[in-house]
């Protein structure tokens, strides 16, 4: 990879796309900034030399192939991918209609797939590449009111473990993100995040309750998206990028108390879990 990298990023008109915009342009970087409007991506990033905009929804294949055609017709290769783009089906899983979760999947899992497909036929040809995909704490850890989310989450944990051995080959490599709270505009109702469609008197106390607690989060959060942002930039540009990179000091700590559980899981039924092979 040289130097002065091509990215190509998702879900770049507002919040961490943004910023992972404007980082990598302040570190040298061309960038090709998707998002649904062309127009309102160039006015979140600003006008630079090195940027280029092209209007793009991830759940759309054909859209994805032109906007990856947009990017080598101008910069001529596609170096880093950052799959970004991506909301939040919130609610408790009897209250999320089969319709609200499906597009779930469409949004978080599926639209980062249909990206990649597009690019990836590029970082073949150049032998060379970096894959980028932002998941989240939910994407390791279920979580109350994520019955959608998570799982959209976890599905993008075991395609990018997975992607890691198709690529490795080709000079491509691969990193998830999972970010914990940062203050992103991910809570914001109606932007990224989208209540329950459906009511289930069993659920509507807890559901309000719930409802209230997540709006009070909302520009409240303790992570620094322009942080993350340069964070990701100086992973990228060290060319040794981890596996999987826990983005805040709550979604490590989340973590490796989840890890404990497991481990202590496995200890308490080794014997039983042992027993199961045949008998020769």
């Amino acid at each position: 990879m040289a130097d002065s990298n091509v990215w190509f990023i998702t879900g770049a008109g507002r919040g961490l796309g943004v910023n992972i915009a404007q980082s990598a342009l302040s570190a040298g970087h061309k960038v090709v900034a998707t998002g649904r409007n062309a127009d309102k991506v160039l006015a979140a990033i600003g006008e630079h030399e090195n940027l280029l905009t092209a209007s793009l929804d991830i759940t759309e294949p054909a859209a994805a192939d032109k906007a990856a055609q947009a990017a080598v017709d101008r910069f001529g290769r596609i170096d880093v991918l950052v799959n970004n783009a991506g909301n939040f089906y919130a609610g408790y899983f009897e209250n999320i209609s089969d319709e609200q979760l499906r597009k779930q999947m469409e949004t978080n899992f599926f639209g980062p797939l249909n990206v990649t497909r597009s690019v990836l036929p590029v970082m073949r040809k150049q032998r060379s590449g970096q894959v980028i995909t932002i998941t989240s704490a939910a994407g390791l850890i279920g979580q109350e009111f994520c019955a959608a989310y998570a799982p959209s989450k976890f599905a993008l944990e075991g395609w990018m473990e997975s992607l890691r051995y198709d690529l490795e080959p080709y000079g491509i490599k691969t990193m998830a993100v999972e970010p914990g709270f940062f203050r992103t505009e991910l809570l914001v109702e109606g932007s990224s995040t989208i209540w329950p469609e459906l009511v289930i008197e069993d659920y509507a106390e807890r559901t309000a309750q719930t409802i209230a607690a997540w709006s009070s989060m909302n520009g409240q959060q303790g992570g620094d998206p322009k942080k993350l942002a340069q964070a990701l930039v100086t992973l990228s540009d060290s060319k040794e990028l981890p596996l999987r990179f826990l983005a805040g000091a709550d979604v490590m700590g989340s973590v490796e108390q989840n890890l404990a559980v497991i481990q202590g899981q496995i200890d308490a039924h080794r014997d039983l879990s042992s027993s199961l092979n045949y008998e020769s």
